[in-house]
């Protein structure tokens, strides 16, 4: 039994690509690969009927979403209606659904597990920012929901290579999470390389 390696039924999973974690150069420098590689995922679910999920990370002003480190630094970011929690402008997002969570899990304290289930999914697909932070914690709870995972390694990125590096080798090795394209994913959704054409 195939268990972890079966792309069924998949969701694609875009994950905070706003405008905040683009502020620094060292993923501001993957902002144009990590649109047009999300874009492709995102065109071919759509002509696969695949759901797309834009993930967002949002906070309060008031901090009664802050994180422990951001309480401890009493600094905040992502705050609502501003242009740092904004989606990139350049991603195709036309007919996904928005998720908000306030924690690097996606899971976390959000309606996503309900979504899935609406949308009858059994697998997922990870891309987004960054790597070893919210790509890592949504892919282990995924792991904990029998959820297989499916990461496509030309739309990550992380201000940190060498823990990125780290970090999706334990998932790929402890939890059998699988690194493909995009190419390679768009294959194997319903219609296959079909889903990229027009």
């Amino acid at each position: 039994m195939d268990a972890t390696g079966s792309l069924q039924s998949p969701a694609l999973l875009l994950i905070d690509m706003q405008e905040g974690f683009f502020e620094t150069e060292d993923l501001a420098q993957h902002r144009a690969r990590l649109a047009s590689a999300c874009n492709k995922l995102a065109v071919a679910a759509r002509k696969a009927e695949v759901p797309v999920i834009a993930v967002r990370t949002v906070h309060k002003k008031d901090k009664s979403t802050w994180t422990l480190k951001m309480l401890e630094d009493d600094q905040g970011y992502l705050f609502e209606g501003t242009g740092q929690a904004r989606i990139l402008p350049e991603l195709d997002l036309a007919g996904s659904i928005e998720l908000i969570k306030r924690r690097d899990s996606a899971f976390w304290a959000t309606e996503l597990l309900t979504l899935l289930l609406q949308h009858r999914v059994a697998s997922l697909i990870l891309a987004g920012v960054s790597s070893e932070t919210c790509i890592a914690a949504t892919a282990t709870d995924a792991f904990s929901a029998n959820l297989p995972v499916f990461l496509a390694g030309d739309a990550l990125a992380s201000a940190d290579p060498d823990f990125e590096d780290v970090t999706l080798k334990f998932l790929e090795e402890h939890y059998r999470q699988r690194i493909l394209s995009s190419e390679q994913l768009i294959a194997q959704l319903p219609g296959g390389a079909a889903a990229t054409k027009n």
